[in-house]
């Protein structure tokens, strides 16, 4: 962030927000279009020092990170006819923002504002040729030749199963053997497990070459709840071989963990408190590996086809041709086997699929 910049914001009047995630909203208006807009904006996007994520034909998403204390942040533009609707809302923040939000969205008014001043009739009519140009891929130079496929084993679905519920067992017995041993401490036992889940698919996919999300998701959440399930009952039997207690079965013993319910400190929330309990601990766990499941997938895809296959693919979906006319123009550079296809468009999705996972909250 430039000086100029550090000093207005330090001059900004803060609005503090409230709400379960605070939100301020300013608006402005433009003389811009928005072919000129966007990269305007965007540029003042760099310049802050917020990172961009999503982009469409109407509206800019940009983040800034946690520091510290602060919790993350997520800042919305929306252009709408010479209209600039500016939004920046805290992420899970509790219940109040101090004002952040409305220092955010001031400052980038103010630095959008300043930038437009600078732009005469003249540069902002080279401005529009160079986003034209650029959004049409006109600089794009069409290769004599593309590097050629990587040869991949056959996909194997049956690795990521066997090597998925393995990891439910190992885990199971973990989280059982810490909670006997040392104790259970909510949310950083939900992050550690959720992380070594994704940590084992990201593995076990490379392993497989098994790539196919729809199916990998159910198994992740599957995973996910045996993990727990397997939990449970490791617990009973450590319970059960340290005590000495022989008659207990382990139906009975969820049954007593329903009567005795959840202590927190000295407060019993009862059987609800133990149930919300468990809730939590799968859905936050799957967030967690489902986050590093997207990740870790995305960026195998992208390891599979060179970028130069990739652009290719994408400047002719640009150009307006259609999957077959795609597949054809690979073929023609030696992109013939109908799985390598697949690939190529499996790692333009992936790129999609990366920026949607920045723009998760």
């Amino acid at each position: 962030m430039t000086e100029e910049l550090k000093q207005y914001e330090s001059t900004i009047k803060k609005k503090i927000s409230f709400g379960w995630t605070p939100k301020f909203e300013e608006e402005f208006r433009t003389q811009m279009n928005k072919t000129v807009f966007f990269p305007i904006a965007k540029e003042i996007i760099e310049a802050i020092g917020w990172d961009l994520v999503f982009e469409d034909e109407s509206t800019l998403e940009a983040k800034q990170r946690a520091e510290g204390f602060h919790w993350g942040q997520k800042i919305t533009i929306k252009y709408q006819l010479g209209k600039v609707i500016v939004d920046s809302k805290s992420n899970q923040s509790p219940l109040l923002d101090f004002g952040r939000n409305s220092k955010r969205v001031k400052l980038f008014i103010y630095a959008f504002q300043n930038s437009e001043k600078s732009y005469d009739k003249k540069s902002l009519q080279e401005l529009e040729e160079k986003t034209i140009k650029a959004n049409n891929l006109g600089d794009y130079e069409i290769p004599e030749t593309l590097p050629q496929p990587q040869k991949h084993t056959k996909p194997k679905s049956w690795i990521p199963l066997i090597g998925g519920i393995l990891v439910a067992f190992i885990l199971g017995f973990l989280i059982a053997f810490m909670t006997v041993k040392v104790t259970y401490v909510i949310g950083i036992y939900e992050v550690a497990i959720g992380f070594l889940i994704g940590f084992a698919f990201k593995y076990l996919i490379k392993l497989s070459n098994y790539t196919n999300f729809d199916k990998l998701n159910y198994l992740l959440l599957g995973v996910v709840l045996i993990t727990y399930l397997l939990n449970q009952y490791f617990l009973y039997l450590l319970i059960v071989s340290e005590n000495n207690i022989d008659s207990l079965g382990f139906f009975n013993f969820i049954q007593l963990r329903f009567q005795e319910g959840l202590t927190i400190k000295s407060m019993n929330t009862g059987w609800i408190g133990l149930v919300l309990s468990w809730i939590f601990q799968i859905g936050f766990t799957y967030r967690i590996a489902y986050i590093q499941l997207v990740s870790n997938l995305t960026q195998y895809q992208l390891e599979k086809v060179p970028m130069e296959v990739v652009d290719f693919a994408y400047y002719h979906f640009v150009k307006g041709k259609d999957e077959s006319g795609v597949r054809k123009e690979l073929e023609s550079k030696g992109w013939s086997n109908i799985k390598d296809q697949n690939d190529a468009f499996e790692a333009i999705e992936a790129i999609q699929e990366m920026q949607e996972l920045n723009r998760m909250d």
